[in-house]
């Protein structure tokens, strides 16, 4: 069955219908591309690849070569749907119940993916048929690799388009942005995330002769404790405090009379603009070396990490979003920067970005779904979004 462009909710329920758990395509990227090209929009499907992480295929799509360019970032793969018995609906299906859309993804993001697509689709043919040209170009950047390592998707597609010379003068990614009613929230910026890996060795040995080993437990909690008892700051006026978590504990030990030989642990700090990530390594090091001057021990620290923090000042494309969302919606939304990582902190090295979508609020839950009414409301916005900015 062909499908209407224009039809935000039976896009989103195809959509949905594909099962592509990351880094899976399973089809979602090529409904994209068969909607998108009957559009005009000049289609590459990318296959990124890196050693030791899945190949994970990407589709970015154009119509125009002028400027003013606006991308539309998003993702195809969804987090797994664990017990499907546990669903009132399969999480697959796509079923509406009660003007509700059930499945996986309908909230983080295919929704938004349906929603985008209609509202340009509508775009270019109000345009066509009031014999205008298209002015600008309109792009979408969708990966299958958001729920994933995060490796081959946004990232790579974005060096792919630097190396052809393209630039983009805005973008919105897609992702459920507010908390409780569309509307509320549009983000403009993100912590960072710094991950550290402690491992500290000591020696083996038996539990009834201490004095013959050397337990690299109590050494590794003395650390954990130690940072965790440290306030990182107050915030500002544009994020909320940084924060750091213990994710992983333990020690590669099945026998309770055995003293390990290691023990081994993660963090993960979400920090925002007080600290940049060198800084942030420093004061890590710092606080374990504290430790290490009243117990000595042997401890290995190794960071990782995708995303710096970042901050979109308020400019056209913040204040064009905030006029979208008033007048389909009569909220002003407040300008964040809270909650989790996103593709944002890739597209920010290359333009502007912004993040508005649905309600954040059933995202990766059992009964995952949308109201049909809101998905359509937000094709509203970003419609009239896409108008002002090509205008």
């Amino acid at each position: 069955m062909l499908l209407s462009p224009t039809d935000s909710v039976a896009l989103a329920q195809a959509l949905i219908r594909c099962q592509s758990v990351t880094p899976n395509e399973a089809g979602a990227l090529q409904l994209m591309e068969d909607v998108l090209k009957p559009l005009g929009f000049q289609c590459h499907r990318l296959t990124m690849r890196e050693a030791g992480t899945p190949d994970v295929e990407n589709l970015y799509a154009r119509i125009g070569s002028g400027a003013p360019h606006l991308c539309f970032a998003g993702h195809t793969d969804v987090v797994p749907p664990g017990d499907k018995a546990m669903w009132r609906h399969g999480p697959f299906e796509g079923v509406i119940d009660g003007g509700e859309l059930y499945g996986r993804g309908a909230v983080d993001m295919k929704g938004a993916i349906a929603a985008f697509t209609a509202a340009s689709a509508g775009h270019l043919r109000k345009m066509q048929m009031q014999g205008g040209l298209v002015r600008g170009s309109i792009s979408l950047l969708l990966t299958g690799d958001e729920e994933g390592p995060s490796i081959n998707g946004t990232a790579k597609v974005l060096d792919w388009l630097a190396a052809r010379g393209e630039v983009i003068d805005g973008a919105i990614v897609g992702e459920p942005t507010n908390p409780t009613i569309l509307g509320e929230e549009i983000k403009i910026g993100r912590r960072g995330s710094l991950t550290a890996e402690i491992v500290i060795t000591g020696k083996q040995g038996h539990v009834a002769y201490p004095q013959l080993a050397e337990n690299p437990v109590p050494r590794l909690v003395r650390v954990l404790d130690r940072l965790c008892r440290q306030r990182l700051d107050n915030g500002n006026d544009d994020f909320e405090p940084s924060n750091l978590e213990v994710t992983v504990i333990g020690a590669p030990n099945a026998a309770t009379n055995v003293i390990p030989a290691e023990a081994k642990a993660k963090i993960n700090i979400r920090y925002n603009s007080e600290w940049t990530r060198p800084r942030l390594e420093a004061w890590v090091r710092a606080q374990i070396d504290e430790i290490v001057r009243e117990m000595p021990m042997n401890v290995m620290t190794v960071f990782s990490g995708t995303g710096d923090v970042f901050l979109t000042k308020p400019g056209r494309l913040v204040s064009l979003m905030q006029a979208a969302v008033r007048a389909e919606t009569g909220r002003d939304a407040r300008l964040t920067t809270n909650g989790g990582t996103s593709d944002a902190r890739f597209i920010q090295a290359y333009c502007p970005v912004i993040e508005f979508g649905l309600i954040n609020t059933l995202a990766h839950h059992v009964d995952e779904r949308v109201a049909v009414s809101d998905l359509r409301l937000l094709e509203a916005i970003y419609a009239r979004f896409i108008e002002t900015f090509l205008a």
